[in-house]
């Protein structure tokens, strides 16, 4: 790869791809990287995307490369990543392989859309649940299980908060801390007061069969039956590939850009679950991709972002 891209883009997920195709329609040279390890790998169905509401994610995937095949000048590289990605006097250079660099290719831009790795609490048989009738995105899936007995589980300083808005959908919430003291003694009272029951002790067992949650087992023997619910999973922004230079991050990792999308280093941008303030519904993730696309078009020709 001796001629160097206009932009560099890594992740393939809905800010990616959008981006690749607004910028693929400014006659943009464009490669784009992508793992294939989309977070939402173990989701059934996508909801909130207006005209793809319930699709499965590897379809509106498949969609968007099938769109993409149209434009010349993008290019799509799969099941390699970006292993290094250094800054020159003219843009980037990044290493491309499966673990380790095998190719190279220059860009004068890059856009992280990489997304974020997830971590589940530690809770048995919870993968065996996970995108089938457990969640971690209300707005996403919360009208699936509204008006039933849900459950809530994590060890996060913002359960409590979670519990609040996911009580939008159901009169019938139980929180479950699995023994970490996730929620205060004063936000349980004022769960409480709203109708929601906080559990501390830890989770012994998810029972049910075939991704279908029904009752929660605790380590003190009480069981609860539940119909569904939420887990509040850790997320980490991956940037180790990022070699001699650092962008911003904020409190929780997640990068740090102005509103256009910007990061703080000159010609990176970002955009998607990996920039500030993290996960969000893939219809918003697309949105900021093609937002970020039109404003590395302005840049490159010097001219202000339109508004």
């Amino acid at each position: 790869m001796t001629e160097p891209y206009d932009v560099l883009i890594i992740g393939g997920g809905p800010a990616g791809l959008s981006a690749a195709l607004n910028l693929g329609r400014s006659l943009v040279r464009v490669l784009v990287v992508d793992a294939d390890r989309p977070r939402n790998a173990a989701t059934l169905n996508s909801h909130g995307f207006l005209t793809r509401d319930g699709v499965p994610p590897h379809e509106l995937r498949k969609i968007a490369r099938q769109e993409l095949a149209a434009y010349p000048k993008v290019e799509i590289r799969s099941r390699v990543k970006v292993t290094s990605l250094t800054q020159t006097a003219d843009g980037f250079t990044a290493g491309i392989g499966r673990t380790t660099a095998t190719e190279t290719a220059e860009a004068h831009s890059v856009l992280l859309a990489t997304g974020l790795r997830e971590t589940l609490p530690e809770v048995p048989n919870l993968r065996g649940f996970y995108g089938m009738s457990l969640f971690s995105c209300a707005a996403c899936d919360a009208w699936e299980l509204r008006g039933r007995r849900m459950a809530l589980i994590g060890e996060s300083a913002d359960l409590a908060d979670r519990a609040r808005l996911i009580g939008r959908w159901t009169e019938s919430l139980t929180v479950f801390t699995n023994g970490s003291d996730a929620v205060t003694t004063a936000e349980e009272a004022e769960l409480a007061a709203a109708g929601v029951s906080v559990l501390r002790h830890p989770i012994e067992e998810l029972v049910g069969e075939r991704g279908r949650l029904e009752a929660i087992r605790l380590s003190d023997s009480t069981q609860v039956d539940v119909a569904g619910g939420f887990v509040r999973p850790e997320w980490e922004t991956d940037l180790s590939f990022l070699d001699g230079f650092t962008a911003s991050v904020d409190g929780h990792g997640h990068l740090v850009t102005d509103r256009s999308g910007r990061t703080d280093v000159p010609g990176l941008y970002a955009a998607g679950d990996a920039a500030a303030p993290g996960p969000q519904q893939l219809i918003v993730a697309a949105g900021a991709g093609a937002r970020v696309a039109a404003v590395i078009v302005h840049d490159t020709i010097g001219v202000a972002t339109a508004h």
